[in-house]
């Protein structure tokens, strides 16, 4: 499917958009429609000086190290961050000449769109091998909104070709924190011709920092930073990505309890005949008939999860905060269950 429109898709976690569709919905909303974490690394005291002055350049290079060490980058050198990863992405699509740029979908819509405004003439493929013939290839891993994850092998071999022929390939692990970490191409990436982007705000729940990163090889890295100029994080994303990125006890803490909801939340559309066909611990998606139904039937009771335009029988439910927002989202379910098995009832007699 050749992609050509350059504007930006609709995605998830507008209230804004929320209240225009359901504007007698129950406030306020129970936000599913991102796959940021529900509970947020704790605040801490920041210092004054985080604000009142420029970022430091050596506060820069700390956190450098540290994300290196926790997501096994080789060394500080291969890690350029940056406010976001969303503004990563058509600075990495430039990286090379204007080509064939192929995404592995369906998936992040931004991808595409960035590698347009790169000046690339990009398209969406689903089969992984088809992904030899770019210059450009780019690949979500896990994938949003499925959860597809691609095997570290077939991503090496992939490189490998496309760094023959100078093209490069650009693997977006957003989701990695809570992935099958032992499949992350961070530590491969001073190979060459390589770039894994990762998002901090996600898996720490802390999406409003605006923190991200670019891992690539050494030369690349110094490519990026070079664009971007000094103060290119603020300083409160650098004091929080610095302190949460080293607290290795929190995140296997956090991860095991992500497991536990992710879990909880599919026996609990189980119950209601919903079924679960992937994701992964912060996301859970969703494939059914009624998709449509049941998007608008919970977004009636303020119950906001991710639709998408183009798959009208897939949705995607991120994960309850609260022991508020589940009892909401269960009698939501019911509702919407006992309205179909009525609907049913009344078409067959």
């Amino acid at each position: 499917m050749k992609l050509l429109d350059g504007a930006v898709v609709d995605h998830g976690g507008s209230l804004g958009r929320a209240r225009a569709l359901f504007p007698n919905a129950l406030l306020p909303f129970v936000d599913l429609s991102t796959g940021i974490n529900p509970h947020s690394y704790p605040l801490f005291d920041l210092p004054a000086t985080s604000l009142s002055r420029l970022p430091e350049a050596g506060r820069g290079r700390e956190l450098a190290k540290i994300a290196a060490s926790t997501y096994g980058a080789p060394s500080p050198a291969n890690v350029a961050a940056a406010p976001g990863t969303q503004i990563l992405l058509p600075r990495v699509a430039s990286l090379i000449a204007p080509g064939k740029a192929l995404v592995l979908g369906p998936t992040y819509a931004e991808h595409a769109r960035a590698a347009a405004i790169a000046g690339h003439e990009v398209t969406e493929v689903s089969d992984f091998a088809d992904l030899a013939d770019a210059d450009l290839a780019i690949i979500v891993n896990p994938n949003n909104p499925d959860g597809r994850i691609v095997e570290r092998d077939r991503l090496l071999a992939l490189a490998a070709g496309l760094r023959a022929r100078g093209g490069l390939l650009v693997v977006d692990e957003a989701f990695m924190d809570v992935g099958p970490r032992e499949y992350s191409l961070a530590g491969d990436v001073d190979q060459g011709g390589i770039v894994v982007l990762r998002s901090f705000g996600k898996f720490f729940g802390l999406a409003g920092l605006r923190l991200g990163f670019a891992l690539s090889d050494a030369t690349t890295v110094d490519r990026l930073e070079t664009q971007f100029g000094p103060w290119a994080v603020a300083g409160l994303a650098l004091e929080y990505g610095i302190r949460a990125l080293a607290d290795i006890g929190w995140q296997d803490a956090m991860r095991a309890s992500l497991m536990d909801a992710s879990a909880r939340l599919d026996a609990l559309f189980g119950r209601f005949g919903v079924p679960v066909a992937g994701g992964t611990t912060l996301f859970r998606y969703l494939r059914l008939a009624d998709a449509a139904g049941l998007f608008v039937a919970l977004g009636e009771h303020g119950i906001l999860l991710r639709h998408f335009a183009d798959r009208p029988h897939v949705l995607r439910a991120g994960l309850p905060g609260s022991q508020e927002e589940w009892q909401r989202l269960e009698s939501a379910l019911a509702e919407w269950a006992a309205r179909r098995e009525d609907q049913s009832k009344g078409s067959k007699q």
